[in-house]
């Protein structure tokens, strides 16, 4: 689970040229602009990542100019995001512990900490039916997991796991997670947190049906003989999804993870199965071994997310697996990180 909040050490406080009331914070993977004098090296505080809504309570008024929502799904609160302050980028926020009365009782013994319900943290989100739409059956068949992966601004260090693995970097699509499974109650087809009923009212079951990727499967499926659900996940991008970023005149899905019987497939297994049913994946830019010693640093890892894609649109940034699925016990899973471009967030906000 994503830390929207937690308690953190500051690594550097460095001085903004031509600023005289504020400072960069350094802090994990980001930075942060904060007031001058309030943060020194070595200090640790809270930090709170970008797509936090932050509850309306007297600590984060201050950023009711710049930040306030308020909406029927997420009711009111202030959303974080990538902001700039005298040319230097603002990733988040990172405020003193002694901001929070219900923290005063923590320090550095504490960092790592998860403080996201503590403080009353969610993550800001527009709900899926508005954006895809489609009537829904009930929530993900168990066979589908979330799609998430973890961010290496989060886990600088994480880059280390791949040391001495043969690795593939692909594109992270932006446009909206959507699923499909085969398992012994049927086929499903389902969005990020539900799965859709095919009566014509969501956009992706309807190109589903077009593409005939049920019948697909399903000859997939008894040709090779395999045992338990098979799972495909993907990204589904369209006009009137996430802005279309991707630019496409028309919606299309690119497949990003194959499950047969619980367990991910590897990268030619995956590309092999695309192939036979059909299907695009995501595109794959790089084959390589040893991930660390080729980009040894955070910032040649965001170097290497910066880009557009080939139809032009400014991509999100890059996830980097493992050839062959190699279990980490930090994420709890196949090794899989993505690396989100800074230049992507800021167009974004």
């Amino acid at each position: 689970m994503r830390h929207l909040a937690s308690i953190q050490r500051v690594w550097d406080v460095l001085p903004i040229e031509g600023a005289d009331k504020i400072e960069l914070a350094k802090v994990m993977g980001w930075q942060c602009v904060v007031n001058k004098d309030v943060f020194k090296k070595g200090d640790v505080g809270v930090y709170f990542e970008i797509d936090s809504f932050l509850p309306v309570r007297p600590e984060f008024e201050f950023l009711r100019v710049s930040s306030y929502k308020k909406t029927d799904i997420m009711g009111e609160g202030f959303k974080l995001r990538t902001m700039k302050f005298k040319g230097q980028l603002s990733q988040g926020l990172l405020l003193p512990l002694d901001a929070f009365k219900e923290l005063n009782h923590l320090s550095e013994a504490n960092i790592g900490l998860d403080v996201t319900d503590l403080l009353g943290v969610k993550k800001w989100e527009i709900e899926e039916r508005a954006t895809t739409g489609g009537n829904v059956v009930g929530n993900l068949p168990y066979d589908v997991p979330h799609t998430d992966e973890i961010r290496i601004q989060n886990f600088p260090e994480f880059a280390e796991a791949f040391k001495g693995l043969e690795y593939y970097i692909s594109t992270k699509m932006d446009g909206s997670s959507h699923s499909l499974s085969l398992d012994e109650d049927g086929f499903h087809v389902c969005g990020h947190n539900y799965e859709y009923k095919n009566d014509g009212s969501s956009s992706f079951y309807n190109f589903v049906n077009e593409r005939g990727y049920e019948a697909a499967m399903r000859k997939f499926y008894e040709e090779n003989e395999l045992k338990g659900p098979l799972t495909i996940q993907g990204e589904f991008c369209a006009p009137g999804i996430q802005k279309n970023p991707v630019r496409l005149t028309k919606p299309e899905w690119y497949v990003f993870t194959i499950r047969s019987d619980g367990k991910r497939v590897g990268l030619k297994t995956m590309q092999w199965a695309c192939q036979e049913m059909g299907m695009p994946t995501v595109p794959i830019e790089e084959i390589d071994i040893d991930l660390p010693s080729k980009y040894p640093t955070l910032e040649a890892m965001l170097d290497r997310a910066d880009g557009n894609y080939s139809t032009g649109g400014r991509k999100e940034g890059i996830v980097v697996r493992a050839i062959d699925p190699v279990y980490n016990e930090t994420i709890g899973g196949p090794l899989s990180m993505k690396v989100v471009s800074n230049k992507y967030l800021l167009k974004q906000e």
